[in-house]
């Protein structure tokens, strides 16, 4: 992996590509509701956070999607919404040589206006619920399509229009029971600008290289960090130790792999990066509560064959 250069300069690029990019809407050109599109690969595609709630949906392509300590598979559909300074990221795995040009579909609005609002209107506590959920960060189930509707007019309008449909959006995800939390504790990052950056890049080597075998120091050398600064680095960003990640990461495809073919478990052991079975049914069975086998047995009969 090459190393990075330039690191200072991160924050001002990016905002140069936010205010340059079709769909992203510059600073004074919005209100209270933010709305941007764009594809893949971009340079608004990294490990980062914000102040605001960023309410994202992808339209194309799939691969990892990481929510402050969380690891887990997207695909057109995927609907998240993360709270303030909640780091998050979507890598696409399955893109083509050119990439896509619409990948994500994102909503980013600020806490105080709605906390006014709240104060003068009770109306709009219903809300707030939904808002504290999505410090751990929050994925919705069944509402893909009707919301997709409600991001195309949010994007189509502006003024009132634009805020009716928000709130409605708002009010319509705040009843849905169908949804998971995904960090385990509710982070909220406090980086910087280079450390974003670094642990960014860490993070794009590791997904995609994970069936490889690296360890700590090669990748602290990586991004020009002494081991174990780069180590309390790490796990400060991600909520994860490097070990923990990893296993996280390759042990989330071992269960794609289970749900999606018929190879066996040792075959999709070494596949997914482990070095033995022993070790991968110890790890698996950690993180999962059951054996692989019995993973398998238990998505063959929640999705059948």
């Amino acid at each position: 992996m090459p190393r990075k250069a330039g690191y200072p300069q991160v924050e001002q690029e990016l905002e140069q590509q936010r205010d340059a990019t079709p769909g992203f809407e510059p600073k004074g050109s919005f209100g209270f509701i933010r709305y941007l599109e764009h594809g893949f690969p971009n340079a608004l595609v990294r490990w980062h956070y914000h102040d605001e709630y960023e309410l994202h949906l992808i339209v194309g392509t799939s691969g990892k999607v990481f929510v402050g300590d969380y690891i887990g598979q997207f695909a057109p559909g995927h609907l998240v919404l993360t709270g303030p300074r909640v780091p998050h990221n979507w890598v696409s795995l399955d893109t083509p040589p050119e990439g896509v040009a619409l990948r994500d579909m994102v909503i980013q609005f600020s806490h105080a206006p709605l906390a006014s609002m709240a104060a003068a209107i009770p109306e709009l506590k219903g809300i707030f619920p939904l808002l504290q959920r999505a410090l751990h960060g929050v994925e919705f189930f069944g509402v893909s399509a009707q919301s997709l509707r409600r991001f195309r007019r949010i994007r189509d309008s502006n003024g009132l229009p634009r805020f009716i449909e928000f709130l409605t959006l708002l009010g319509e995800l705040a009843q849905t029971s169908d949804y998971q939390l995904l960090s385990t504790v509710p982070m909220q990052s406090s980086d910087d600008d280079v450390a974003l950056a670094r642990i960014s890049s860490a993070i794009n080597f590791i997904v995609h290289n994970y069936s490889s075998q690296f360890s700590l120091k090669q990748l602290a050398e990586q991004v020009d960090m002494p081991e174990r600064t780069f180590s309390r680095f790490f796990r400060h960003a991600t909520g994860n130790s490097f070990t923990d990640f990893v296993n996280r990461l390759r042990i989330n495809k071992a269960c794609q792999l289970l749900m999606e073919t018929q190879r066996y478990v040792s075959n999709i052991c070494y596949e997914a990066g482990f070095n033995n079975v022993a070790n991968f049914n110890r790890r698996f069975l950690e993180l999962k509560g059951m054996t692989p086998k019995e993973f398998r047995q238990q998505a063959l009969g929640r999705f059948g064959e």
